[in-house]
């Protein structure tokens, strides 16, 4: 596990070095990320450990809202003086990511059947 934990964590280092150095406007963790799974990929198989740490991780993802729903409380009164923009802003991030979600399935299932049939 701590093997593991230490991939993760030199994943994220290595997304954070190359933020700074070419001045991305991409938080590190997500181009740490994307190097991860670029990696993953390219291996084909994930290690058993990765996966395990992985799982455990994800198990407790609900814990890392908790610094999320503190700083809502702690800057309550800005959030209640913007609420209009903020409400607007979750409504059309939402509806914006069903209609590509849907859009990608259509995609998806319409490669599918055409896959199929040529079997």
């Amino acid at each position: 596990m701590l093997g593991a934990l230490t991939v993760l964590l030199v994943y994220q280092l290595i997304g954070e070095v190359t933020v700074q150095l070419l001045a991305l406007p991409v938080p590190g963790p997500v181009i740490g990320l994307l190097l991860l799974f670029v990696s993953l990929c390219a291996r084909r198989s994930i290690a058993e450990p990765l996966r395990d740490t992985a799982n455990g991780i994800l198990q407790h993802l609900s814990l890392l809202f908790v610094p999320a729903g503190v700083g809502v409380m702690v800057h309550f009164s800005r959030v209640s003086g913007e609420w209009l923009p903020i409400i607007a802003a979750v409504i059309i991030s939402t509806a914006l990511a069903i209609a590509v979600s849907a859009l990608v399935m259509q995609a998806l299932m319409r490669g599918r059947s055409d896959g199929g049939a040529a079997e």
